[in-house]
């Protein structure tokens, strides 16, 4: 309860007493006997004093009312932030740049310009927030702190009240508000903004750099700065258990530090249980990453399904392939096909109880549809070995290998050219000179004409160009020459799409014939009717050529 003193300057601070509105304010800021403290009624007199142009009271508003507050207040207090850093409050400058720069105040550009100059003032001073502030305005944080679930920077607090003066002060917190660093700031680039404020401890910062040195390959670095945040959240998880909840990020660093550990010598500095405490936290918080690393320590296995050694969780006992299959098909689930590719090889082991060919065989192609090169290659291979059983399985090997040939893979490429090899020269040459001649031959003659051009582009045999079945020949990915049932003596075979200018001339080439019966049956009639019209054509081309005389009308019937 208020003395009587106390009472006597509440009931002047009331009639408008400037210098009693300043010492009830400083009651409040700072507590005494008889009244609480309490930081909104203190800024209601502090503000009120201001008014009255109180120096001592926007000085004590710039110095110990903290952003939270102010920025409550609106535009309404940004005058006296800004009369606080004219003189000289450090802190009052820190706050002025946040109400202006992140609150989003209405404020004139000279505002914001005298915003900047007071966040960099702050910065070199050595206060956490304003250096973190500043790397992101300046761009060095700006990608890093956008990833979900970074642990967002602590709002700045007001500075403490100066030793030996508890109830504040006319002069008390000018320049008052401290921060961490220490000496002069010589190097101002966004990035030793960002490396500063993350060594004074703001989260998002230091996530920040953690993300820059992963995505540059720098392990040491990253290591360095991790191992230390990692441990923390395990020594938390152990003390709060199951109601410690981890962000995205804190996730993804005990993911990524045990991948590190796992890579590094033995020697590297690490403690007992780790990578495995990492991986088992990373894997019980849904990192696809750490499951399908728990799904292979059970397993004691690599992604290939080779045998390792030491690897399970405990290292040591034998395969726990039912916790391996439950954690590499979690992994999977999540979009991991590496995950997928190690179920199929547990699949196959001759030591697995539940061993099934079928069950293999159908994550193996899961995994080789979501992009996974081996995969890919796996399934090429055992669509060639089975076309005895089923003729069309050399279509969908070709589809696989092409799809690991595109990522890189040499053996693919090396059994697609044999699969499906393509003449260096076209092996029917008189199509080009033909269209040559007969540059018309698309108005006269469009199906022939068509089919000439499909065997120039993809060295088909003349008979091949005449009978081929353009619609069934398309497979998408490439064409399946075969004429068997209309000529004897040819064998089936594929020619490969390889390009997307291929792509689209096929595709146009199949619209041309899209309505049209390829067969014997159709406009085009049987064989021998189709090589009398090409050879009709071929020796009024040839006539042309010697006599060259102006164009013939050659109409010709089937």
């Amino acid at each position: 309860m208020a003395n009587r003193e106390e009472l006597a300057i509440i009931r002047n601070a009331r009639a408008g007493q400037a210098a009693a509105q300043l010492e009830l304010g400083k009651l409040y800021l700072f507590g005494s006997a008889g009244l609480p403290q309490s930081l909104p009624t203190a800024l209601h007199w502090l503000e009120r004093a201001a008014r009255q142009e109180c120096a001592p009271a926007w000085q004590l508003i710039g110095n110990h009312i903290p952003f939270e507050m102010a920025q409550r207040g609106g535009s309404g207090l940004l005058p006296w932030y800004e009369r606080a850093y004219d003189d000289g409050s450090v802190h009052a400058g820190l706050v002025f740049a946040q109400l202006v720069l992140e609150a989003g105040l209405e404020a004139p550009d000279e505002s914001r310009a005298k915003a900047m100059r007071a966040l960099e003032d702050a910065a070199r001073a050595g206060f956490p927030h304003a250096q973190w502030m500043l790397a992101q305005r300046q761009g060095a944080g700006a990608a890093p702190a956008a990833s979900a679930g970074a642990p967002a920077p602590g709002p700045v607090r007001a500075a403490p009240a100066a030793a030996g003066h508890p109830a504040g002060g006319p002069g008390l917190g000018i320049g008052t508000g401290t921060g961490t660093g220490t000496g002069t700031v010589t190097d101002a680039s966004p990035s030793s903004w960002l490396r500063r404020a993350a060594d004074n401890g703001v989260a998002a910062a230091q996530y920040a750099v953690l993300e820059q040195s992963w995505q540059a390959g720098q392990a040491a670095d990253y290591l360095t700065r991790a191992l230390p945040l990692a441990r923390e959240l395990v020594r938390l998880r152990a003390e709060q258990g199951e109601m410690r909840r981890f962000a995205p990020d804190e996730i993804a660093l005990l993911s990524r530090c045990a991948r590190l550990l796992d890579g590094a010598s033995p020697a590297a500095a690490r403690e007992p249980g780790e990578p495995d405490c990492f991986w088992e936290l990373a894997a019980a918080e849904h990192d696809r990453h750490a499951q399908l690393a728990m799904g292979l320590r059970c397993a004691r296995m690599q992604v290939d399904g080779r045998r390792v050694a030491g690897k399970g969780p405990s290292g040591r006992g034998a395969a726990n392939f039912k916790k391996a299959i439950r954690w590499l098909t979690l992994a999977g689930e999540q979009g991991l096909a590496e995950a997928w590719y190690a179920l199929s090889r547990i699949y196959i082991k001759p030591e697995f109880s539940q061993r099934n060919v079928a069950d293999a065989q159908r994550y193996l192609e899961r995994a080789a549809e979501m992009g996974y090169r081996e995969a890919q290659l796996e399934c090429g291979h055992n669509a060639w070995r089975a076309r005895r059983e089923n003729e069309s399985n050399d279509v969908r090997a070709v589809y696989w290998l092409q799809k690991a040939a595109a990522q890189g893979s040499l053996e693919a490429g090396a059994l697609l050219a044999r699969i499906a090899p393509r003449p260096s020269a076209p092996m029917y040459t008189e199509t080009g000179a033909l269209l040559a001649v007969r540059p018309d031959l698309h108005k006269i003659q469009p199906l022939l004409a068509t089919r000439l051009e499909l065997a120039a582009m993809f060295s088909l045999t003349r008979a091949e160009a005449l009978l081929l079945d353009v619609k069934a020949a398309d497979q998408g990915h490439c064409l399946v020459i075969d004429i068997r049932a209309s000529y004897g003596r040819s064998k089936r075979r594929l020619v490969l799409v390889g390009n997307a200018e291929e792509r689209q001339a096929l595709d146009r080439i199949a619209q041309v014939f899209a309505h049209v019966d390829c067969g014997p049956s159709g406009p085009e009639g049987n064989y021998r009717q189709r090589l009398y019209r090409l050879r009709t054509l071929l020796g009024a081309a040839a006539r042309h050529t010697e006599e060259e005389g102006p164009d013939e009308d050659i109409g010709l019937a089937a």
